[in-house]
């Protein structure tokens, strides 16, 4: 596990390698920043967003989506220029947290409570003609979501259920059914699930917010494959990207941590990065009218 970033984020997040940039987008949603990390000359270039930033996905035919606590905008990453999409959210107590492309290019992003509250926040789709709906209602923390290669099966994550659901998933329309557990939380293990990733083995790879550590987990049998630690107690999210989709890069949390933890944990907010023995898969992109 090496540091290859410390860029001491507030709430590091939403990690996705861009395939032709080769570059690594994070957020730091504490501190309102779009942020690119060049691995090649280790530059980390950051633009300010008008909020709360829960996630990034690239857009075909350049710039990205972001969801800004209540909002949708796209952002031209040439200039940093904003543009509105939509505001679909209308609470103001809930914001928009993680998120990502599906198999065909919608966009997926769910919600959560600023307060945490239980059932508060819920799962959405924008599709590629700009129709935004809910997918899941009464979630707590919505986040790592991903689909299996043969664009059968999504995971998804709600942070306090410490478990990843399956559901099966309809590439042509989206919808999504069958809602079952495809992995749980061991009992022994510390840390709550939060941001995931699939390899080209359809395994999953979880980031463990209070956990030190990412995992590897078959969600066939509900296994635990692997549990690498990192050295911040708060993992958030994890991106495979670099040369052939071989390095897994992790982003962290320094905000709420006590003096004692960031003395046990002085990297805390940083970009790791590992080499497992498997390679990951490209992200998708949003394809949709904008």
């Amino acid at each position: 596990m090496k540091l290859v970033l410390d860029a001491k984020a507030k709430l590091g997040e939403g990690a996705i390698w861009h395939p032709t940039e080769k570059k690594l987008y994070w957020v730091d949603i504490e501190a309102a920043e779009l942020h690119f990390y060049d691995p090649a000359t280790k530059k980390d270039t950051r633009y300010p967003v008008v909020g709360k930033v829960g996630t990034v996905v690239p857009v075909k035919g350049g710039g990205v989506l972001l969801a800004v606590q209540n909002s949708i905008y796209k952002m031209n990453t040439g200039t940093g220029k904003l543009t509105l999409v939509m505001q679909p959210v209308n609470d103001a107590l809930v914001r928009f947290n993680d998120g990502k492309a599906d198999p065909v290019g919608r966009f997926w992003v769910g919600t959560m409570a600023y307060d945490t509250k239980a059932g508060a926040a819920a799962l959405y789709c924008m599709d590629k003609d700009k129709s935004f709906h809910q997918v899941i209602n009464n979630i707590t923390i919505s986040n790592g979501i991903a689909w299996s290669s043969d664009k059968k099966t999504m995971y998804y994550v709600d942070t306090p259920t410490l478990a990843v659901q399956a559901f099966d998933y309809e590439e042509r329309t989206g919808r999504i059914s069958n809602g079952r557990i495809a992995f749980r939380m061991p009992a022994s293990m510390e840390g709550s699930p939060d941001g995931m990733t699939i390899d080209a083995e359809d395994k999953l790879w979880i980031a463990l917010w209070g956990g030190s550590a990412i995992l590897r987990a078959d969600p066939a049998t509900g296994e635990v494959l692997a549990r690498v630690e990192v050295p911040a107690l708060n993992v958030t999210s994890l991106a495979f990207g670099g040369s052939n989709l071989k390095t897994l890069y992790i982003t962290t949390a320094r905000e709420w941590l006590t003096p004692e933890q960031l003395e046990q944990h002085p990297n805390s907010g940083g970009i790791f990065c590992f080499k497992p023995c498997v390679q990951g898969v490209p992200v998708n992109f949003y394809t949709g009218d904008l």
